[in-house]
């Protein structure tokens, strides 16, 4: 927290208006689309929702297909099953660890030949890196399927020029805890298609038609954003730019320490592009190195320092066992090689340098101690 949250917070009891709606989220609407340039934007109660909320416009129902990053959280899948249709999960590519363009291109060949194109793809943008829209985008608009943003982590990242979550039809953020400006909970739905995103406030706020009387002709949700929360990301929204540069520097941080030492991969930064480096991450190669993936977790708990792997493709998940896989090429499955060899290390933008000293000699000392071949200087 910034420590000024609490004057949005006051007025919003000031002026009665504490339920969802108000003129804090009329406000930090109107100054997030500004901030990204979208021509418009709905807060909601969580990302997962804005997600929702962007399938739902979009048509998708029962027995239709989603494509989907596959290594991603699970928030990302979770809505295609809320509308009762398949996911079709899509491998990573090894530079930015997010959805090959070789593998949604096999996959959309396919789903062609067999007459069941995709409702939607959604695209995440990983750890803050953003995807290769331009070739990705080219092959969705080929076959004229629209693109769903998930920029649940990368807000703040542009992609030659322009903000990620805003080149797909729709576009989702989200402000949970961990996210690189937070209210607590929350997200927010981002397009240019502004009939699209007056319907989102509609189904958003349980689908109430213009009636004296409670009257419902859809179904909607109770999706809609607390005039307080708004009035917390308010305020971290002006601090989006320094939590970016934060962020950026405790990457570098690590990055000037670490990546000398054998083995370690860290995610880089696509050309044309500036991350937001929401999550700083890197591989443990085992062919350079004996260290492995859970001897530097081990050793970083036992420093009393939070690491996690990176997430488990979706693929692999027991809810989506029987789901559709397209690899990035044929045996080579990379979201389960980065699976396999990814760490996350502390990255919080109030992250001290001595704390993120503790993380560099935590594990420079452990590497040094396992390290096969290479002496550590």
């Amino acid at each position: 927290m910034s420590g000024r949250e609490q004057e949005y917070i006051q007025k919003a009891f000031d002026s009665n208006w504490i339920a969802p709606l108000g003129p804090n989220v009329d406000a930090f609407e109107k100054e997030l689309a500004d901030h990204v340039g979208a021509k418009q934007a709905v807060a909601v109660s969580s990302g997962t929702a804005a997600i929702h909320l962007a399938l739902s416009l979009l048509d998708v129902k029962q027995g239709d297909k989603v494509f989907c990053s596959s290594l991603t959280f699970v928030a990302s899948a979770n809505p295609i099953l809320y509308q009762g249709a398949e996911p079709v999960f899509i491998d990573s590519e090894p530079e930015t660890w997010n959805m090959s363009p070789l593998a949604l291109e096999r996959a959309m060949r396919e789903a062609y030949l067999e007459g069941q194109l995709p409702k939607a793809v959604i695209i995440v943008h990983l750890y803050g890196q953003s995807a290769k829209m331009d070739e990705l985008l080219a092959i969705c608009n080929q076959y004229e399927i629209p693109v769903v943003e998930d920029a649940a982590e990368s807000l703040g990242t542009t992609y030659k020029e322009r903000f990620s979550g805003t080149l797909g039809k729709f576009g989702i953020y989200s402000f949970n805890g961990n996210k690189i400006i937070t209210t607590s909970g929350g997200g927010m739905l981002v397009s240019d298609d502004e009939n699209a995103m007056e319907r989102a406030r509609f189904l958003a706020a349980q689908a109430r038609d213009p009636a004296p009387h409670y009257q419902h002709s859809v179904l909607g949700y109770n999706y809609r954003m607390s005039n307080i929360l708004a009035g917390v990301g308010r305020t971290q929204l002006q601090l989006l730019d320094e939590r970016v540069i934060a962020r950026r520097q405790i990457f570098e941080n690590y990055r000037r320490e670490l990546a000398y030492l054998p083995g370690i991969d860290f995610m880089t930064e696509l050309e044309e592009t500036r991350m937001n480096r929401w999550l700083t991450a890197f591989t443990i190669n085992p062919h350079q190195t004996e260290v492995s993936q859970s001897q530097l977790l081990t050793a970083l708990l036992m420093e009393n320092i939070e690491a996690r792997p990176v997430w488990k493709p979706l693929h692999l998940q027991p809810l989506f066992q029987n789901a559709k896989y397209y690899r990035h090429k044929d045996g080579f499955d990379v979201a389960k090689q980065i699976f396999g060899t990814g760490i996350c290390l502390p990255s919080g933008s109030n992250l001290t340098e001595s704390e993120q000293d503790r993380v560099i000699t935590c594990l420079k000392k452990t590497i040094s101690k396992l390290v096969r071949k290479e002496e550590i200087i």
